[in-house]
């Protein structure tokens, strides 16, 4: 059904958008009468999107880690549409392994899509949004963005990474009419642990930390407790209505791991103030 207050609807363009949550996300855009150029590494997996709606529907390939397929994703976005109002950086995967199992390859290449190709669109985009002083940049972080867990340091510090340069660029853009919301969703039914789920080699000697978080995270696959097309519909809400909030956290399991995270340091802080503050010249 078309927008009818606003006929025209905002250009959204989502990353990552053959499954999951940049799936659902299209599709809620879709829904409320907007525009949405999506993207994938195989735009084949789009052809069902652009079907349903092939005016408002640009399907694009991208893989964010290439440069030059940023740059002319963004070109055909503004050729096509002319805006691009909301950037939703999405595409990633996640992997699991101890640290001392996770190899150096292994590391960047998690650091590729999730923090890099992320602050690579979010470039591309900012000179369009700052001519136009609006628009919102979406960062589709995750729980693990501030919680850590057991087996999942690279995908964890990816997004600390990420949520550290969104932070910043959160003041650095409000001045200019651009808006940054961090979306921080715990577990839900998408393929994060299924075709975008990559288990390092296991080591014997972690049986008992990582071997736990390996077991969780096969039994769990299409068990998670979240509804992606219900986070769709909480990210479409959180853009349309602005404000002042910086993070939106989606599921209760990642309101309460982020509280209890906030509390443990909290915590440090208040048991370690006297030798904090002893240490001042």
């Amino acid at each position: 059904m078309e927008n009818i207050m606003s006929p025209q609807g905002k250009v959204w363009f989502v990353t990552g958008a053959s499954s999951g949550f940049g799936r659902c996300i299209v599709e809620e855009a879709l829904s409320r009468g907007e525009r949405v150029v999506a993207t994938a590494r195989d735009p084949r997996t789009l052809d069902e999107l652009v079907a349903r709606a092939p005016d408002r529907v640009l399907a694009v390939r991208l893989d964010v880690t290439k440069t030059h397929e940023v740059q002319s994703a963004v070109a055909a976005a503004l050729e096509r549409f002319g805006a691009i109002d909301v950037l939703v950086n999405n595409a990633g995967y996640t992997v699991v392994g101890a640290v001392e199992e996770t190899s150096d390859e292994e590391l960047r290449a998690v650091f590729e899509p999730l923090f890099f190709g992320a602050v690579a669109m979010t470039r591309a985009v900012l000179p369009h949004m700052r001519e136009r002083r609006t628009g919102t940049i979406v960062q589709l972080s995750s729980a693990a963005g501030i919680v850590t867990w057991a087996g999942v340091g690279a995908y964890c510090a990816a997004k600390h990474a990420l949520e550290a340069m969104s932070e910043s660029l959160a003041k650095e853009v409000e001045p200019l009419g651009v808006r940054v919301l961090i979306v921080e969703p715990g577990m839900f039914r998408t393929k994060l642990l299924g075709a975008s789920f990559r288990p390092t080699p296991a080591m014997a000697a972690y049986a008992s930390t990582v071997g736990t978080m390996r077991a969780y995270s096969t039994q769990s696959n299409g068990q998670q407790p979240g509804d992606p097309a219900k986070a769709a519909r909480a990210i479409a809400d959180a853009v349309a209505a602005g404000g002042p909030a910086l993070r939106l956290p989606l599921g209760s399991d990642a309101v309460e791991s982020i509280r209890e995270k906030l509390a443990h340091i909290a915590a440090d802080v208040d048991r370690t103030e006297p030798i904090a503050r002893s240490t001042a010249l």
